[in-house]
Parts: structure tokens; C-alpha cells; sequence
């Protein structure tokens, strides 16, 4: 029985995760430095773009691994 106990655990933490996700989503347009960091990488040509978040990339898992380390500390 302990085995659903934990499983029930997981969907719980899995759904928290998915909602934080999501309204990070909804809020990144509103977030004025996400996505236009130095260090992005941005080539504008006549028919091409390409855009390379690295800043925004790295900050994002630097953050991410901190968030995740405090949780996981028992």
C-alpha cells in the first residue's frame, strides 16, 4: 500500500509542477528582461531570424537547480 501512497505523492508534485509551468507561460510576456537578456543571441536577416535564448537559457536552469536543491535537502 505504500507504493500508491507514493505514487499519489508524485501526481501531486507532477501537477504543482505542470500549473507552475503553465503560468509562467501566461506570465512571460509580462516579464520585461525574459527573453531579451545580453547574451541572447538574435540574427536578423531579409527572409531569416534566429533566435537563441542562452542567457535567458542558463538563468532559467541556474534557477530551476537552486529551486529543485532546496526541495530535495531533507
Amino acid at each position: 500500500m505504500g507504493s500508491f501512497h507514493d505514487i499519489g505523492k508524485f501526481l501531486i508534485y507532477a501537477g504543482i509542477l505542470i500549473a507552475a509551468i503553465g503560468a509562467l507561460f501566461m506570465l512571460a510576456g509580462k516579464i520585461p528582461f525574459i527573453g531579451r537578456l545580453p547574451g541572447d543571441i538574435l540574427i536578423k536577416k531579409k527572409n531569416f531570424t534566429f533566435y537563441f535564448p542562452l542567457a535567458t537559457s542558463l538563468l532559467i536552469s541556474i534557477i530551476l537547480t537552486l529551486l529543485l536543491w532546496l526541495l530535495g535537502r531533507k
